[in-house]
């Protein structure tokens, strides 16, 4: 399967993430900020990116723009639990802005397994038919 790099701060998230990952036969290196992810990036090839936006010291939006910069050909689904809360200010759509920005899908937190796993194959049947490759994989997902 894919080789995946997950990126966030909360370690209960990450160990989720990675376990359902790994359950599907993928295999998953970790890093618990985007400079730690960005030095991951640099040493090793991954298939898809699994990135948090709010995290401490560089913040995965700025992560997936250094990412992007160096490969702009890999998916990156970014994720985030920012909570929209009544009466607050309200906040831009970070989810948005990350899609907009280059993001190829967007995970809010709390997710299901499920959608996770339906967005990385998502992402990784569309780097492949981005790759040239004619035939997507058995688990792809169709937009149509």
């Amino acid at each position: 399967m894919a080789k995946i790099l997950v990126v966030d701060d909360d370690p209960v998230i990450q160990l989720t993430i990675r376990r359902v990952l790994e359950q599907a036969g993928h295999a998953v290196v970790v890093a618990q900020d985007g400079q730690k992810a960005f030095s991951k990036f640099r040493a090793e090839d991954f298939d898809l990116l699994v990135l948090d936006i709010f995290m401490p010291g560089m913040d995965g939006l700025e992560t997936m723009r250094l990412i992007l910069k160096q490969r702009p050909d890999v998916p990156i689904i970014m994720t985030s639990g920012r909570p929209q809360t009544p009466g607050s200010i309200p906040e831009p759509d970070y989810l948005t802005m990350a899609m907009k920005l280059g993001a190829v899908s967007a995970l809010p937190k709390p997710f299901k397994p499920a959608t996770l796993l339906a967005l990385v194959a998502d992402g990784l049947a569309s780097a492949s038919r981005a790759a040239g490759h004619s035939k997507p994989g058995p688990d792809a997902i169709s937009n149509s």
